[in-house]
């Protein structure tokens, strides 16, 4: 099969066409206005075009951890407010991403969860013991253990 190739012409006929479609998307989806590092609470702190803020803690972040506060408060938006950027730290974070609590790639999250999930405070510690005194923590029914159990229960019928 041989694809068509499109002239200038057509080319520049679609772009009216794209740049409507750019603006509405620009209205629908939330953009950066202005973005701050804080250092008080070690979080960015992001201003929304729609009048909303949302914060983020840099730890949790991708390309951001263990970064010093200049470098952290050197914040560029770009991409007409959807993305952040870091140039001396080379960290780029999308701001629809952030949105849904993404803060980097599938394996940074992943490690970031496994390390959020070790973290010992006193409040894990009190569901512990509450959980211990109710006989602890209950057994997990796997996929295979519940089928056969099915299975077991027909054979009883």
């Amino acid at each position: 099969m041989v694809k068509r190739m499109l002239t200038d012409e057509e080319i520049l006929a679609q772009v009216p066409r794209a740049r409507r479609a750019a603006k509405l998307e620009a209205e629908r989806e939330p953009r950066a206005r202005g973005a701050r590092y804080d250092r008080k609470s070690g979080r960015v702190e992001v201003e929304l075009t729609n009048g909303y803020s949302f914060a983020f803690p840099v730890d949790v972040a991708q390309g951001l951890r263990g970064a010093t506060a200049g470098e952290l408060e050197a914040i560029e938006i770009e991409l007409d407010g959807e993305g952040l950027h870091w140039e001396r730290l080379d960290a780029d974070l999308l701001v629809p991403d952030l949105l849904r609590g993404v803060f980097g790639s599938r394996r940074w999250m992943s490690e970031v969860g496994r390390t959020l999930g070790r973290v010992r405070s006193e409040a894990k510690a009190n569901a512990a013991r509450i959980n211990g005194r109710k006989g602890g923590r209950p057994r997990g029914t796997s996929r295979t253990a519940r089928a056969s159990g099915a299975q077991h229960r027909r054979t009883q019928d």
